[in-house]
């Protein structure tokens, strides 16, 4: 008789009672030395026809989709090989003597690799450079002494940073409610969002926050005015509230009282004002709580400001609606789309970041690509000529990162150098002045920059 379960008097193939049955749950992933996510798991607690022997971790990277593995006979396993300053989903799996478990229940986990110093850049009205001023600054400046930093970016007048312990920091304005500190006060330097340790990703806005922890929850805070914070209603919250009690959140991004997010199945959820049609469900209706966009599982990557949102499939295609006044849907028109809409037919982009009037992508060639508004540059093809359609931004195919800012835009390349170029009055592009450019500018002569974050008027990036 062949391996299988009976149910209802017939033979279930390819389901082995032997197998581990039950996925181990993971915990937190922390960093190990300089090139290691270290992840803790809990055990399974069906075993199958034998012990566990082993325990196999493995982390994706986000960006290559490439996926580095490692071994060992209880929690917690390190995976190593892995790059500074990149973005991992890791999962777990056990094996007995018969064969391993599926992938872990939390492969949404995901761990923001590695930390390092973080330096800031723009202006500063209310602080949000973290550097104890309210001076505008040209030119990077280093946050404090420290090289914990992960990950940053920002909102109108705030700036958001977390750590590679899982603490989450925020510092600037909290007019807007979204301080998540409990406070609306103005603070300069960083301040802890309270105490928990397992923030892996923050996506701020105009007045709006969204995160999720290691535990795949999502949690956000900020103005409430058209359901933006998913708590069906429309309080403004100051501390972080939690959207529901799912945990299987992988990405989420925060608009103008909005946001969209993708979960560990592929499916898209969004929430918050839809006067432009940005939430993708065909109206113009405000959600107060998440909505399904369609009934498709294919969708990686999410982003969104203000009005306008696109997302990248699991195939590679590109995927634009909301606000169309500038062309920032790359539909050659100026039309709203309150449903997803196709760019074009290729298969090969990368990643998206939307701002309020353009649009950048990264193909997996390496290219940059830009559309929309370009009255300041920020198209990046030497013109200031808006586009409807994508337009390759130079000739270099060593682009790593992208980050759509306030009619300015940022690149960083595979060799660690950053390039800005668009609108540059408060010195927003890092070049230490407050000249206008329309291509792509090297910022100083550093090779050694990971990660970029764009906050309102003014940047950062850590290295």
């Amino acid at each position: 008789m062949p391996i299988g379960d009976t149910l209802g008097g017939f033979i279930r193939p390819g389901y082995n009672p032997l197998l581990v049955t039950d996925a181990p749950t993971i915990g937190a992933a922390s960093e190990s030395g300089d090139d290691g996510i270290s992840i803790a798991f809990t055990a399974p607690s069906d075993v199958g026809g034998g012990a566990i022997t082993g325990y196999t971790a493995t982390a994706r990277d986000t960006v290559s989709g490439v996926t580095f593995a490692g071994t060992g006979a209880s929690s917690p396993v390190t995976v190593t090989g892995l790059t500074k300053g990149q973005t991992y989903t890791v999962t777990v799996s056990a094996t007995n003597a018969y064969g391993p478990s599926g992938g872990s229940a939390a492969s949404n986990s995901i761990a923001i690799f590695n930390g390092a110093a973080l330096w800031m850049w723009g202006r500063n009205s209310s602080g949000m450079l973290g550097d104890s001023t309210f001076t505008n600054r040209s030119s990077p400046i280093q946050v404090g002494a420290l090289t914990t930093w992960s990950h940053t970016g920002g909102g109108a007048f705030i700036t958001m940073g977390l750590k590679s312990d899982g603490t989450a920091w925020s510092w600037g304005s909290g007019g807007y409610f979204q301080s998540g500190r409990g406070t609306n006060d103005n603070t300069s330097s960083p301040n802890q969002i309270g105490a928990l340790t397992k923030w892996v990703s923050i996506s701020a806005s105009y007045n709006n926050v969204a995160a999720i922890q290691s535990d795949g929850t999502m949690w956000c805070w900020g103005m409430g005015n058209y359901g933006g914070n998913g708590q069906g209603n429309t309080s403004n919250y100051n501390s972080p509230v939690q959207v529901g009690v799912l945990t299987d959140w992988l990405q989420a991004s925060s608009g103008y009282y909005s946001c969209v997010a993708v979960k560990t199945d592929g499916t898209l959820w969004s929430w918050g004002r839809n006067n432009q049609g940005q939430i993708g469900d065909g109206t113009t209706v405000n959600r107060s709580s998440p909505v399904q966009i369609g009934a498709l599982t294919d969708w990686a990557k999410v982003s969104r400001i203000y009005f306008t949102t696109g997302a990248i499939k699991t195939d590679g295609t590109l995927w634009m609606w909301g606000e169309n006044n500038y062309g920032q849907l790359a539909q050659g028109n100026t039309t709203d789309k309150s449903s997803p809409v196709q760019v074009g037919a290729l298969t090969d982009w990368l990643e998206i970041s939307a701002q309020y009037t353009h649009t950048m992508a990264l193909k997996t060639d390496g290219t940059i690509w830009c559309w929309g508004s370009n009255t300041q540059g920020a198209v990046g093809d030497g013109t200031t000529t808006s586009r409807s359609s994508p337009v390759q931004v130079g000739a270099l195919t060593t682009w790593s990162r992208i980050s759509a800012g306030w009619k300015s835009s940022y690149g960083l390349s595979t060799g660690g150098t950053i390039f800005s170029w668009g609108l540059n009055q408060f010195g927003e592009l890092g070049l230490n002045n407050t000249t206008y450019y329309s291509s792509p500018v090297q910022v100083g002569a550093l090779t050694t920059w990971v990660r970029l974050g764009q906050i309102w008027r003014a940047a950062g990036a850590v290295k």
